[in-house]
C-alpha cells in the first residue's frame, strides 16, 4: 500500500495535470486506516458536533481591554493543532515537487458547531456568526524562496518570507455547500493583495466520514505576483532567462477534494489533493514556460488534536 502511495506521487511530478484522479485512491489512505483501527471505537455522537464534550486545558484570565462593537472573548473556546505533510512543487510555478511539513491550526467557541475547513483555509477564527455567515481575521505565512536551494532558479535571486493579515467571509447556502472568500494583505516578502475565492460540496460518507470537493480561483495584485514571477534585466543577464515584467490579475483557477475522518471529540485525521493551474502574467513568466509549468499539484495528510481553553 505505502509503495503504490509512492509511485503515484512520483506520477504527480511527472504528469501533474493527468494523474489527479488516479490519485484519489491515495486521498483515502488515511482515513480509511484511521477508520480501521478505530472500528471498535463508537463514533462521535450528533450532539457532539454542536456542544463540546473536552474538558478544559487552560483557563486564561479575560483581556484587559475589550472593543466596542465586537463580542466579548470570555467563555470556553474549541482550539486545534496538528502537523501534516504536502508533496507539493518546490516553488510556484516549478515542475519538480518537494515534501514540506505544514501546521495544522483553528479556534471556535464551543457552543459553535464544528464546520467545515477546507486544506487552503489561511489560520483563522469566527468573531462574526449570523446563521449561515461567518466572518473573522485570517492569516498566512509564505515562506522564503532561495535561490540557491533550486537550480532553476539561478540568477534570480531570493524572495524573502512573507506574513499575510487580513479576513474571511464565508457562507452555507445549505449545510452541505460552503462557499469562502479570503482578502489578504502581505508584508516584508511582498506587499501585495491577494483574494482566494472557493466552494465545496460537503459530503457525509458514513458518521465521522466526509467527502469534499469544488472549485478554486486566486486574484492577486501585481505587488503580490511581480517578486515571484518578474526578471529584472540584471536578473536577466544573470539567468539566462528574459526579462519579464509580471502583473497583477487572475492568477490561478483550479480544483481540490479532501477526506476528513474524526476518530473522537479529540482527534481528527485528513487527506486531500488541489490542482490548481497558473494564469495570466504567471503563467507567462519565463520562469514557467522555460524551466516550470502552469500545472501545480498538492497532495497532503495530516492530524489534528482538538482542546478546551477557557477564559474568565
Amino acid at each position: 500500500m505505502v509503495r503504490g502511495v509512492a509511485r503515484s506521487f512520483y506520477r504527480i511530478g511527472r504528469r501533474p495535470y493527468r494523474s489527479v484522479l488516479s490519485l484519489i485512491w491515495a486521498l483515502a489512505f488515511v482515513p480509511a486506516a484511521a477508520m480501521a483501527q478505530a472500528a471498535k471505537v463508537p463514533p462521535p455522537s450528533a450532539s457532539s458536533a454542536s456542544a463540546s464534550t473536552l474538558q478544559p486545558v487552560f483557563t486564561l484570565p479575560p483581556p484587559p481591554f475589550t472593543i466596542p462593537g465586537l463580542p466579548s472573548i470570555e467563555g470556553d473556546w474549541i482550539v486545534s493543532v496538528g502537523a501534516g505533510a504536502e508533496y507539493k512543487p518546490d516553488f510556484e510555478g516549478a515542475k519538480r515537487y518537494m515534501v514540506s511539513p505544514i501546521p495544522v491550526f483553528s479556534i471556535r467557541r464551543a457552543s459553535s458547531p464544528e464546520r467545515f475547513r477546507s486544506p487552503l483555509d489561511s489560520a483563522s477564527f469566527t468573531l462574526f456568526d449570523f446563521g449561515g455567515f461567518h466572518a473573522g481575521p485570517v492569516a498566512k505565512f509564505v515562506a522564503a524562496r532561495n535561490a540557491n536551494n533550486f537550480a532553476e532558479l539561478a540568477g534570480l535571486g531570493n524572495v524573502h518570507a512573507a506574513l499575510e493579515l487580513g479576513g474571511f467571509v464565508e457562507y452555507f447556502p445549505i449545510d452541505w455547500f460552503r462557499t469562502r472568500v479570503e482578502v489578504r494583505q502581505g508584508f516584508f516578502g511582498h506587499g501585495g493583495v491577494t483574494a482566494n475565492f472557493s466552494a465545496d460540496a460537503i459530503v457525509p460518507l458514513r458518521q465521522g466520514l466526509t467527502f469534499s470537493a469544488g472549485p478554486r480561483f486566486t486574484l492577486e495584485s501585481t505587488g503580490a505576483t511581480a517578486p515571484y514571477f518578474s526578471i529584472t534585466p540584471l536578473q536577466a543577464a544573470l539567468s539566462g532567462l528574459p526579462a519579464f515584467n509580471a502583473r497583477g490579475g487572475a492568477h490561478s483557477a483550479g480544483a481540490g477534494a479532501q477526506l476528513r475522518y474524526r476518530l473522537n471529540p479529540q482527534w481528527e485525521v485528513h487527506s486531500y489533493v488541489e490542482y490548481q493551474r497558473l494564469l495570466g502574467d504567471a503563467a507567462a513568466s519565463p520562469l514557467v514556460q522555460l524551466r516550470g509549468s502552469p500545472n501545480q499539484v498538492t497532495v497532503g495528510l495530516g492530524a489534528s488534536y482538538s482542546f478546551d481553553v477557557r477564559v474568565k
